[in-house]
């Protein structure tokens, strides 16, 4: 019994060999277990771009076609999808702001309000009297 265990799509598949042998035996295709690399994934990600070419960019945003009168032509699947997640994304962050903006007030009341509570605190101190109080008044 030899098992192998195969990288597909990010998930561990563990295969039995001796009996995927005979079915590969029978084929004339090759049979690969190697996972593929995209050209220039590597130069793209460390340019700050997407890993592979079609992700974004004028050839995946931009219409195939148009109207000769110039009108647009209706948006394609993929345009569509991209344009919800990218609408869903800036939602999100607008959100995620205000609740940042939200904290930030937060933060700076229950700052003031523990300074207002220092010099409350401060004010029921005992305060000096008679000859004390006159020399630290002058």
């Amino acid at each position: 019994m030899i098992i192998r265990t195969i990288n597909l799509n990010h998930c561990l598949i563990k295969i039995d060999l001796t009996i995927l042998f005979p079915v590969l035996r029978c084929c004339r295709r090759s049979f690969g277990t190697t996972s593929t690399n995209q050209a220039g994934k590597k130069w793209r990600t460390e340019h700050g771009l997407a890993p592979s070419g079609t992700e974004y960019g004028p050839l995946t945003d931009l219409p195939d076609w148009s109207y000769a009168d110039g009108r647009p032509a209706p948006l394609l699947k993929g345009q569509l999808r991209r344009k919800q997640e990218r609408e869903a994304l800036a939602r999100r962050v607008v959100m995620l702001s205000g609740e940042v903006d939200k904290g930030m007030e937060a933060w700076q009341q229950k700052k003031e309000d523990a300074k207002r509570m220092e010099a409350h605190q401060k004010s029921l101190l005992l305060k000096p009297k008679g000859q004390l109080l006159l020399k630290k008044s002058t």
